[in-house]
């Protein structure tokens, strides 16, 4: 059962659209909030800390006045230093520098800058009048088992100031509380003065401060999902009216393909007979184009013969010629016959071997066979060596000899013969001064690649893969028929699951013969 049909396409264009869109506002909504929040509880924790720096300046502060005032009565000459402490301690007894606050100054008189157990007496502290007047130590510790004394004196010592944070009792209560004191010493009266905040308090701030801004997030939050709600009802009914406009567009086209449809059926049948007619002419022209390559070969087959047995002829005829000549002056003795006929047996050896080499060159095998490549190499060379040297084309071979190949021997041969006589001609046409053709090999995982390069300048052919095609040719009407490369491309690619691939170097061009290892 079809879930898509053209009844039901506009529809399901409408639900897929309200998905989607409902999927991207509530994913939007939904980082939007989540980012929103995020960024608050970092902004908070900013805060928090530049208010506990700001609290910490206070303090600071507000020691720093209270030593100015000292400095200020120490100027005035008329009263002693015992009445100046005295009036200090009273001051301090009665300040407080926030209202409704639970900060007060207290003062220690230090005895031994050290610490120990008698390292100062409590001067002021109005949280604890139980124990002004009195020694104090460094070892006594909060709730925490913080010695707190022990280290602010130890700050003092090393730069006159400490801010220590500690447990302790808050005044008009019996909780303990953590708090956060600045000491500053005061080096004329050997004091130490400090003042202090209770966290709790600091915390409230910080409270306050974080409800009002939760409450501005929340309205904003609130505002922009309601716009997110807006714009998606907004895109649903515009969906809805595009939805009704498909419907007629395609009821319009369901009619215009029904007519296209019917007209298609009829040029079907009349398409069906010519593609027959054009398959079975196809069919012809491929076999008129097999038949004209074996034709070709053949023909190339006997210039090289030509070439292979030139040599030859010319000594089989001067062994002839001297035999003749020592005949005629009565001086052809049974050694001299003797060495000149074996000599006349050796070249008619060779001839033999070489009719051998060019039948079974050519020679129709369908069987794959394993062979070793350089193998392959030495045969087509022996073909094609006297037409190389004829034209003094120097030929480099460089492969292991330990590469080898199961494939359609014959065709493989067939398209090396191909591509060289390809090389020749490129270097006869363009008068290359030191012609050479380069020939060589790897093994990949897979493939044999044979390379195959000559110097003759390169295909000028836009584009370069125009050579394979059939009867195409850069050669004169007398030298290139044009169904060289283009069956050696089908052998290749088609016959032998592999590739036949050409590209131009500095030099010239240089094919590359993909085969693989195993057929």
């Amino acid at each position: 059962m079809r879930l898509i049909t053209e009844k039901n396409l506009s529809k399901i264009i409408i639900y897929i659209f309200i998905i989607i869109m409902s999927s991207m506002i509530f994913m939007i909504t939904y980082f939007y909030v989540k980012n929103t929040y995020e960024n608050f509880e970092t902004e908070m924790k900013i805060f928090k800390e530049e208010y506990y720096e700001i609290k910490k300046k206070t303090l600071k502060k507000e020691v720093d006045t209270v030593l100015d005032i000292f400095n200020y009565n120490i100027t005035k000459e008329y009263i002693d230093n015992q009445e100046q402490k005295n009036e200090a301690i009273r001051l301090l007894n009665n300040i407080r520098f926030e209202k409704n606050k639970s900060n007060y100054f207290f003062v220690y008189e230090i005895k031994n800058m050290n610490g120990g157990d008698d390292f100062a007496k409590l001067l002021v502290n109005p949280n604890r009048p139980d124990i002004v007047g009195r020694l104090i130590s460094t070892n006594y510790t909060d709730d925490n088992g913080k010695k707190f004394r022990e280290i602010f004196l130890k700050d003092i010592r090393e730069k006159q100031e400490s801010y220590t944070q500690y447990t302790y009792k808050k005044p008009g209560t019996n909780e303990i509380k953590q708090k956060l004191s600045y000491f500053k010493y005061y080096e004329n009266w050997n004091w130490v003065l400090a003042v202090g905040v209770y966290t709790d308090d600091i915390e409230k701030e910080i409270s306050i401060k974080r409800e009002h801004l939760e409450s501005s997030i929340k309205k904003q939050v609130g505002q922009n999902v309601v716009l997110f709600i807006m714009f998606l009802s907004l895109a649903i009914l515009i969906s809805i009216v595009v939805s009704q406009k498909i419907d007629e567009v395609l009821k319009t086209y369901e009619e215009k393909v029904k007519a296209k449809t019917q007209e298609l059926e009829n040029l079907n049948k009349s398409l069906e007979e010519k593609v027959k007619e054009e398959l079975e002419k196809n069919r012809e022209k491929e076999q008129l184009l097999v038949q004209k390559s074996k034709f070709i070969a053949l023909g190339e087959m006997i210039s090289n013969i030509a070439h292979q047995w030139r040599q030859p002829l010319s000594e089989l005829s001067s062994i002839l010629m001297y035999m003749k000549f020592k005949h005629s002056i009565g001086k052809l003795d049974d050694k001299t016959m003797q060495v000149k006929s074996e000599e006349a047996d050796d070249v008619l050896d060779y001839m033999s071997h070489t009719i051998d080499d060019f039948r079974n060159f050519f020679m129709p095998k369908k069987e794959k066979e394993e062979f070793y490549l350089y193998k392959v190499l030495d045969s087509v060379m022996t073909i094609v060596s006297s037409s190389l040297k004829s034209d003094k084309i120097n030929v480099e071979i460089n492969i292991n000899k330990n590469i080898k190949l199961t494939t359609y021997l014959n065709e493989y041969e067939q398209v090396i013969l191909n591509i060289l006589k390809n090389a020749k001609d490129a270097l006869i046409e363009k008068n290359i001064k030191k012609p050479s053709i380069k020939i060589s090999a790897y093994e990949e995982s897979e493939y044999v690649v044979l390379f195959i390069e000559d110097n003759a300048g390169g295909i000028t052919v836009e584009p370069i893969g125009k050579i394979y095609e059939p009867y195409f040719t850069t050669k004169d009407d007398s030298n290139g028929t044009g169904i060289g490369l283009y069956m050696s491309k089908i052998i290749i690619d088609k016959n032998m699951k592999g590739k036949l691939r050409v590209r131009n170097t500095k030099s010239g061009a240089k094919f590359g013969i993909h085969v693989p290892k195993s057929l």
